[in-house]
């Protein structure tokens, strides 16, 4: 497995290898062993999966807080999609920071989203389908969302989301200004 770090410290870009044949091909996308190889030492209790049927859906950006913070492994079971994360440590260096990356079934690419970091991401095909696991459980009241749109994050994601397909919780988010995160940078 490829593993690149990003700009934000903890955010990784994993991509398995791919063995193919004329049947197509076989991937690990996940091994404990091979996550603890590479100082991922973290245990993974719930998959979650998710269709989107239009092009522009956006979800996000989600965290849940303590004491039931996510650590969150992300992958594009089909289709296409551009996937962030945000900084949102209290006294971090990189506080409201940003990395994203397009993740698809034909890139195979995976991030690894730390607790203490915002989620979210926009669909770049129909019908995509993004399945991710998590350390923790749901915990609805843990759950909270900053919005996606937040000029003072700045993100970029790439296509023109004026029309963006939204639930309503993620239209009513705060803005990073107006919040107050759980999380705290331990350096």
């Amino acid at each position: 497995m490829k593993i690149e770090p990003t700009k934000l410290q903890g955010v990784m870009v994993l991509t398995p290898r791919r063995f193919g044949d004329h049947r197509g091909f076989f991937s690990e996308s996940y091994s404990r062993k091979a996550f603890a190889e590479a100082g991922i030492d973290i245990a993974f209790v719930q998959d979650n999966h998710s269709l989107s049927a239009k092009v522009g859906t956006v979800r996000g950006l989600h965290f849940q807080a303590p004491p039931h913070a996510q650590a969150k492994l992300v992958r594009c079971g089909k289709g296409r999609l551009f996937d962030v994360a945000v900084d949102i440590r209290k006294g971090s260096p990189t506080y409201g920071q940003w990395v994203g990356e397009e993740l698809s079934f034909e890139n195979g690419r995976q991030l690894m989203i730390p607790a203490g970091f915002l989620h979210g991401f926009t669909t770049l095909e129909p019908d995509t389908e993004i399945i991710y696991k998590c350390t923790d459980y749901y915990a609805p009241e843990c759950d909270g969302a900053v919005r996606f749109d937040d000029p003072d994050i700045g993100i970029d994601w790439g296509v023109d989301l004026s029309d963006a397909v939204l639930s309503e919780k993620d239209a009513a988010a705060p803005f990073l200004k107006d919040f107050n995160s759980p999380f705290t940078f331990e350096g």
